[in-house]
């Protein structure tokens, strides 16, 4: 299933985010904006993962000054896309 989500308080701008059938594990995300190599870099690093085990890795990870980053978002992403799925 696709998902998109739109972050706060970074500098990326939307992530696309396809999920298995399951809701379950990741199969990509895409991340419009923000620093090109990072974004590329967790984007590649989530695929194939579980969606909780993400979430438990990325979750509360700040960027520089701010109480957020795109890792952080996109755990809370996810955490919606938990949320909306009950």
């Amino acid at each position: 299933m696709r998902y998109e989500y739109k972050p706060e308080g970074v500098c990326s701008k939307q992530f696309i985010i396809e999920l298995d059938d399951k809701n379950e594990t990741i199969v990509s995300v895409k991340i419009i904006g923000g620093c090109p190599g990072n974004t590329v870099g967790v984007s590649k690093l989530c695929e194939g993962k579980k969606v909780d085990e993400v979430i438990k890795l990325l979750k509360g990870i700040p960027c520089g000054f701010r109480d957020t980053s795109c890792p952080d978002q996109l755990a809370r992403a996810l955490e919606q896309i938990k949320e909306n799925n009950k």
